[in-house]
């Protein structure tokens, strides 16, 4: 990016902390600044590379935190050549029965106050561990992780409802969604209607994947809905996603918002490095 926070350009790879030891997080730097090294002055990175099993932790800020504050917090990790990489932290909540922790998902909340200056509120973050965060500007007072996506895809693969489910989604969204909102506290007890539904109701592969998202959705959606107030939501994530938790939200009758995931990835590293 360039000083005024404009894509100069980019590359991208499928290494991550999942892939990648310790000691290879150099060499793929490296390797995706191939041509463009000696134009870079400065290396910010946010996310999992910042992970106990990533390249170097940087421990996390506690929340409540100022966001404004993370470049603070950053750690640099051993690099050999001119790069001097600085590894922005996550965040915690150590409230003992309420633990939980962010990494990424913080920057992209920091970018949000710039995308839309002087929000204050809910904000939902959907994806494989979805985030709620409650704003004050930059500041975050709390948040709430939900295991959504990965348990989707987990069941998709792995359970007996693979074998009811396609790749599609369908009008079983809708139908999924309903009973999850009016009643998440029955998920596991309506999970199984995937299963049943396909054997005994002739329902396809397709409406069955569909009913199964809208139904971890709803429920994680009307399991958290004391959250909701009255300003609009900021939702930040992949757009397609995002859409179906807007579908969702409109249900109770909350206006929503879409922010692209890497819009405000790139500008929350902006903030940070200003800040």
């Amino acid at each position: 990016m360039d000083s005024a926070g404009e894509i100069a350009f980019a590359r991208s790879s499928p290494d991550g902390m999942g892939r990648l030891s310790r000691e290879q997080y150099p060499d793929v730097l490296t390797s995706l600044l191939s041509g463009v090294a000696d134009d870079v002055e400065d290396v910010l990175i946010c996310g999992m590379a910042g992970a106990r099993q990533g390249w170097i932790e940087a421990p996390y800020l506690d929340a409540p935190a100022d966001l404004d504050r993370l470049a603070q917090g950053a750690v640099t990790p051993d690099m050999p050549g001119p790069l001097n990489p600085r590894i922005l932290p996550g965040v915690c909540l150590r409230d003992v029965g309420a633990e939980d922790v962010m990494r990424g998902e913080e920057t992209q909340l920091l970018g949000l106050s710039s995308l839309i200056p002087g929000f204050s509120g809910l904000a939902v973050m959907p994806g494989t561990h979805s985030k709620w965060a409650l704003l004050s500007g930059t500041r975050l007072e709390r948040f709430s992780s939900a295991m959504t996506g990965e348990v989707f895809e987990l069941l998709r693969t792995h359970s007996v409802l693979r074998h009811s489910l396609g790749e599609d989604r369908e009008r079983g969204f809708e139908a999924g969604l309903d009973q999850g909102l009016e009643r998440p506290e029955r998920l596991t007890a309506t999970l199984f209607k995937v299963r049943a539904g396909s054997l005994l109701s002739g329902r396809s592969a397709a409406w069955c994947a569909g009913f199964l998202s809208g139904l971890l959705i709803g429920a994680e959606i009307g399991g958290q809905r004391d959250w909701i107030g009255e300003t609009e939501i900021p939702l930040v994530g992949s757009v397609g996603l995002c859409g179906l938790y807007q579908v969702a939200f409109a249900r109770l009758g909350a206006r929503t918002r879409i922010i692209d995931a890497t819009d405000a990835t790139l500008a929350g590293l902006t903030a940070a490095r200003q800040a």
